[in-house]
């Protein structure tokens, strides 16, 4: 598991002072572009004056990409690395990274070179503005057309609009989050994609600026047109997280209750033929529909009373409420004082 990969660094946030900024860079086989990619961000923070810590997520690299992180992260200076136990995924390794994180604004970006360091600044502007979560859209990629640009339309297009947090660039890992957004999300599976779509649900103001984007120098892209129905599958999940996270029992519960009131009436009329008209209804299909359908809606119905007993155990083993409070705002002048 990746909570007892990183037992060993937990007590970073106490035992050393909150930062401007940690950057959290997932890695999976980029032993070129390592030393660049560090090199330059250290640059960019440095002029900018900023506090900040990198975290570099090691995700089961086969390269020397986790040689080379242990050794930068020895003697270079604010350089932190994570090394998991074996390729879990960039979610996971995202996750890892988010667990370590010290700093008040927390930036994401690959490791490639192709996002932009020299753009977190803007970032972080931004985001002072009173936003929650700020996501870089590559107005002009350098990637296959085919490949990579058209899928990727297609994609921000459908995700845009069944989770309406329309943003011109989901696939875009420069990001940067408040510390406290961070803290109310948990990742599974494969939903770095879909990070702006989580933290809208559970209220984040968010905003899109034009980022910088480069052709990539060294090695190939992990990505394909294989991860198209992954991608698909999670962006149900999300939908269903969106609409239906705290009332499962409004969408299996009213599935139930239409199949079964469509095999009531079917049932309805096969008795009125059978004792009514005298028909045989033996040999009818729509004997067999009809008791189909009431199977299956007293199933689904079922199924929302399952799932809302789960919700309710999710929430309250956790203590986690089911809104989140922005800010209160009181008179704090009290008996006259």
């Amino acid at each position: 598991m990746i909570t007892s990969q990183i037992s060993t660094i937990q007590n970073f946030q106490s035992q050393e002072e909150i930062l401007d900024v940690s950057i959290v860079v997932p890695i999976y086989n980029e032993v070129e572009s390592l030393p660049h990619l560090l090199e330059y961000l250290a640059q960019i923070l440095h002029e900018n004056q900023l506090s900040y810590e990198i975290i570099c997520v090691d995700d089961g690299s086969s390269d020397g990409s986790t040689e080379l992180l242990k050794h930068l992260a020895q003697t270079q200076e604010n350089v932190k690395a994570v090394i998991l136990r074996r390729n879990y995924g960039q979610t996971p390794a995202m996750a890892a990274g988010f667990k370590c994180a010290r700093g008040r604004a927390i930036v994401t970006l690959d490791a490639d070179l192709q996002n932009d360091p020299a753009d977190i600044p803007m970032l972080l502007s931004k985001l002072a503005e009173g936003y929650d979560l700020v996501s870089g859209w590559r107005q002009n990629r350098q990637d296959a057309a085919l490949t990579r640009l058209l899928p990727s339309k297609i994609a921000n297009w459908l995700i845009g609009r069944v989770t309406e947090v329309r943003i011109h660039d989901y696939g875009c890992s420069l990001k940067a989050y408040r510390r406290e957004l961070v803290a109310d999300l948990n990742l599974y599976g494969e939903l770095h994609r879909f990070l702006p779509a989580l933290a809208f649900i559970e209220g984040a103001r968010i905003a899109e600026l034009p980022v910088r984007h480069h052709a990539r120098r060294f090695g190939k892209s992990k990505y394909g047109l294989g991860r198209t129905f992954r991608v698909l599958m999670d962006l149900l999940t999300i939908w269903f997280m969106k609409k239906f996270l705290t009332r499962p029992m409004h969408v299996f519960g009213s599935l139930g209750l239409l199949l079964m009131f469509v095999g009531t009436v079917l049932g309805g009329y096969l008795t009125f033929l059978k004792l009514g008209l005298q028909e045989n209804i033996g040999d009818r299909p729509l004997l067999i529909l009809a008791v189909v359908l009431l199977l299956a809606g007293v199933q689904f119905f079922c199924f929302g009373l399952l799932g809302e007993l789960l919700m309710r155990t999710y929430h309250e083993s956790q203590d986690r409420p089911i809104y989140r409070v922005r800010e209160i705002v009181e008179n704090n002048v009290k008996n006259g004082k």
